[in-house]
């Protein structure tokens, strides 16, 4: 994890078709910094080790920010359990590119940066450990990982109504979704 960068890793996941990221970014550009510099140190290495040249990824990389408090447990589960929701594994347990591993204890990841949400799972690391397995074992509800993949695939704010309304001043454009069409009102006659 290049310092340089300015971000914090929380948690990882990387499948065949690609690679998700929960960070932290310290400041404004620090996930763009990061982003290119995981793209030129990975990619070179990846190529000189496979015999390669090229990109390696297609496109630009996806992002959104969430409200901690509610998604943030939900999404490191997301993670955790896609590789058996894509048929790779039976159990998350049973694969070893992510950081499942690491948040129920059975393998350090000196990569990690414990969240303070993931902090207030127990008291210690044993408890938080054992809390966040039962997390992963009652799995994440349809309506949010259906929130999750919608806000990371068009870039929405995913949080209540107060977050967003407290980041909005920040940005240059909508953080949310609204829905097609005319606002509703009143209907102008003909006269």
């Amino acid at each position: 994890m290049p310092p340089e960068c300015g971000v914090a890793l929380h948690a990882w996941v990387l499948l065949p078709q690609g690679v998700q990221l929960l960070l932290t970014p310290a400041a404004a550009d620090s996930l763009s910094r990061f982003m290119q510099a995981v793209g030129r140190k990975y990619t070179r290495q990846f190529n000189l080790r496979h015999g390669r040249s090229g990109t390696l990824w297609e496109g630009r990389y996806r992002s959104t920010v969430l409200q901690p408090e509610r998604y943030l447990i939900p999404c490191m589960v997301s993670m955790d359990t896609m590789p058996v929701r894509e048929g790779l594994v039976a159990e998350p347990q049973a694969y070893d590119w992510s950081s499942h591993q690491h948040h129920i204890g059975r393998q350090a990841d000196r990569r990690l940066v414990a969240h303070p949400v993931y902090w207030q799972l127990g008291n210690t690391p044993f408890a938080r450990e054992a809390a966040y397995a039962g997390k992963v074992a009652e799995g994440v509800s349809a309506a949010d990982l259906q929130a999750l993949g919608q806000a990371t695939q068009h870039g929405w704010v995913l949080g209540d109504a107060a977050f967003v309304q407290k980041l909005q001043p920040q940005a240059e454009r909508r953080l949310t979704r609204v829905p097609a069409g005319r606002p509703p009102g009143p209907r102008k006659t003909a006269p």
